[in-house]
């Protein structure tokens, strides 16, 4: 089922939009908006930019040789690194959670099918990074 939000109303959205920026289009320009969630995003995508080196290693680690991370589409690779930072560094968030809310989000981006090949990276990422730092 495909829902589609609201930019202004879910975080991970603009979590995923000031990623792409400041990555893809060279945004250096990050300012952080009045928004109830503001600490949230604005600590999820500092931390992604901060530590996007040691994502980028546990990324290619954990999904193998076979797995080239950059002939993934943008928004993917932009996804995934959101993600695997909160796996990293926000344990008290539980995988289906973040896996969940970073579906509904990639909806605004993404096509149905696009959705359910994140879903199967994201599962697989999660629960790699989530064992070996148990």
């Amino acid at each position: 089922m495909r829902t589609h939000f609201n930019p202004k109303n879910n975080p991970r959205v603009i979590i995923i939009q000031k990623l792409y920026g400041k990555f893809y289009n060279e945004d250096n320009d990050l300012d952080f908006p009045k928004h109830r969630f503001k600490k949230f995003i604005k600590d999820i995508v500092l931390g992604t930019i901060e530590r996007h080196d040691l994502i980028i290693s546990e990324l290619d680690n954990k999904l193998g040789n076979e797995f080239v991370f950059e002939n993934l589409d943008k928004v993917f690779q932009t996804i995934l690194k959101a993600a695997t930072y909160e796996f990293l560094y926000k344990p008290n968030v539980s995988i289906n959670i973040i896996i969940k809310e970073y579906l509904n989000s990639s909806n605004f981006f993404l096509e149905n099918s696009q959705t359910k090949y994140l879903n199967a990276l994201l599962d697989n990422i999660g629960n790699k990074l989530r064992s070996n730092n148990a």
